[in-house]
Parts: structure tokens; C-alpha cells; sequence
């Protein structure tokens, strides 16, 4: 091999561990995810609401895997969030630190969401494992923002499903709540408090009478688009598939 072909080897080789190695600022984190931009995704995901704005078109699971060599980073995620871009802040909810987090952060963080996918992975990698979350996703399930409004509802339908002690006095309550304060006709909202209905009455046969029972107020509901939110619970709380599950599981 000529001195040059080594030269080169050694530049090939030099560059394959750069591409390789885990970043460790943000900046390296930001060059990382431009490197494997997809403009075509970024198209695919907008069909599906997903806005283009600042997205790279990366999927989850290198993301996922990314976080599992960077977190627990609250610096990190804070700095990634900075940055507005799309997949930047869904790393971001994946690699902070739950107890470092503030009030402040999650209103602050909730505020700037401009798409539902960001909305629901910063619900589910990050708030739903910080304790003050519980105490504010019913001030966000009552704020006019429709995303903010959708994360409240949507950590409703997480926690019915990750708490599996919680008591069913609790989502009873929380069944009162969604009843008081879910008649909200647009999409990303109603999605969300059809899913809390749900998940909270699939936990027992108690709360699938209950939440059957708070789903079929919605079903009257003279707007069309909140009465969806009721019948389409319904139709799955009422289904023999759950039945037949709440009737085999030792819980119910």
C-alpha cells in the first residue's frame, strides 16, 4: 500500500468513528441528527399533521437509541430544546432528568409544542415521570392552547395506564373531571380525552361502568365532533375484547 492509499485509509477511518461516536455537546447532537436528515420523511410526516417546521425527518428509534448513551442530561436537554428543532426536542424529553425538573420548564416547554407528536413524547418520555406533572395536568387540561390542552388529557390516559396502584377513588375523580371540562371539538383535544375515557375504563369492570357511563354524556352532546368523543369510547369499552379482559384479569 502506497504512503498516499495509507493517508486516505487512515482519513476513512478517522471519519467512520467521528460518525460513530457518541456526541457530547449539543452542538455534536444537532450535527449528528442534520446528518441523517430525511427530506422525504419530513414530507411523509406532514400528511399526518406533523408539522415541517424545523423537522429533520428522523424516525424514533434512533432517537431512542441515541438517549440511552446521553441521559439522564438536564443541561443537555435544556440546550437541546433551545433549538427548536423537531427531533432535537424529542431527544430532549428523552434524556432530562425527571427530578430536575421545574414548574416553570414544563409550562415553558408545553408552550412552545407546535405538534401533536411532540406534545405526546414529551407526555411520555419525560412528565409522566415528573412528580409535579400530576399536580398540573388539570391546569393544562383546562387551557385554551390546543396542545397544552392536549398534554393534560393525554398524561390523564398515560397515568390510567403506568399506575397500576393507584386507587380507582382517583380516577373516578378524574372521570368527573374529563366529564366537566372535555367538550372540546378539535381534533388533537378530543383524540386525547377519548383516549383518557379509554384507557381509564379498561383498567376494571368498576371503572369501565363508570367510564361508560361518562362516555355516554359525551354521545349526547349536541356538537358532532365532541359527541365522536363518547360513541367511539363506547364502541371499545362495550366491545367483547375488553369484556372478556376485564373478566380474566385478577384486578377486576
Amino acid at each position: 500500500m502506497t504512503d498516499q492509499e495509507i493517508m486516505t485509509e487512515c482519513r476513512l477511518h478517522t471519519f467512520t468513528l467521528t460518525m460513530s461516536a457518541t456526541p457530547t455537546t449539543v452542538r455534536d447532537v444537532i450535527t449528528w441528527l442534520r446528518r441523517r436528515a430525511n427530506a422525504r420523511n419530513v414530507a411523509g410526516m406532514s400528511r399526518y399533521g406533523i408539522s415541517p417546521r424545523g423537522t429533520l425527518g428522523l424516525s424514533i428509534p434512533p432517537l431512542r437509541n441515541l438517549a440511552r448513551k446521553l441521559r439522564p442530561n438536564h443541561r443537555m436537554a435544556l440546550g437541546l430544546w433551545a433549538t427548536g428543532i423537531h427531533e432535537a426536542r424529542i431527544l430532549a424529553s428523552m434524556i432530562d432528568d425527571p427530578l430536575a425538573v421545574s414548574r416553570r420548564q414544563m409550562d415553558s416547554w408545553l408552550a412552545d409544542v407546535d405538534s401533536w407528536d411532540v406534545c405526546d413524547q414529551l407526555c411520555a418520555n419525560l412528565l409522566e415521570r415528573v412528580p409535579l406533572a400530576r399536580h398540573r395536568m388539570k391546569t393544562w387540561a383546562r387551557r385554551k392552547s390546543e396542545f397544552v390542552r392536549r398534554a393534560g388529557f393525554v398524561l390523564l390516559a398515560r397515568i390510567a395506564v403506568s399506575d397500576k396502584g393507584a386507587p380507582d377513588a382517583l380516577f373516578e375523580e378524574y372521570l368527573r373531571f374529563i366529564v366537566r371540562n372535555g367538550a372540546d371539538s378539535r381534533n388533537l383535544v378530543r383524540k386525547a380525552v377519548n383516549w383518557a375515557i379509554r384507557q381509564i375504563g379498561k383498567r376494571n369492570r368498576r371503572l369501565q361502568r363508570s367510564a361508560i357511563a361518562s362516555a355516554r354524556l359525551f354521545a349526547r352532546h349536541p356538537d358532532p365532533a365532541v359527541r365522536w368523543i363518547g360513541l367511539d369510547a363506547l364502541r371499545e369499552l362495550t366491545s367483547p375484547k375488553v369484556a372478556l379482559r376485564l373478566r380474566s384479569s385478577p384486578n377486576s
